[in-house]
């Protein structure tokens, strides 16, 4: 059951944006502190990607575990209220970022993808740290490795 009124809730998620969000700006310092520079929201490029890096021919989604559907996460919970409607818009999401990610391979890009869980919750700082050097080992030397997530 819903806690909040319909008019509460709609509120809460009119103010939830699609880009500049804090994981994006998280991981984007850390990837800016060690070095690295890049584009970001380039709508040049299908799903325009969070994170651009023409350097190295990649680029990054930062994807919330609820709105991009993470299977097997615990931030990802199918609400109790107007459950065919998320169905239906978690559903669609995945399959336009699963085609946006198909045409990005084979426009020859490589494509990394962070999910929102693997860099919150407690030591949040040490686990955006971890990811951003796991990002910068991808991209400066797991050359074959063309997707990934983090």
């Amino acid at each position: 059951m819903d806690t909040l009124t319909s008019s509460q809730r709609h509120k809460n998620m009119s103010h939830i944006r699609g880009k500049d969000t804090k994981p994006e700006k998280e991981i984007r310092s850390a990837l800016h502190k060690i070095g690295f520079r890049f584009r970001k929201n380039d709508s040049r490029l299908p799903g325009k990607p969070d994170i651009v890096l023409p350097h190295y021919k990649a680029v990054i989604f930062v994807n919330g575990c609820f709105w991009h559907g993470h299977t097997g996460c615990k931030y990802f919970v199918m609400p109790k209220t107007n459950t065919e409607f998320w169905q239906n818009k978690i559903n669609r999401n995945k399959e336009r970022d699963a085609t946006e990610i198909k045409q990005l391979l084979s426009d020859g890009w490589r494509v990394g993808v962070v999910w929102e869980c693997s860099i919150t919750g407690k030591g949040r700082a040490g686990k955006i740290r971890d990811v951003s050097e796991k990002i910068s080992l991808w991209l400066e030397e797991e050359f074959e490795e063309r997707y990934r997530e983090f």
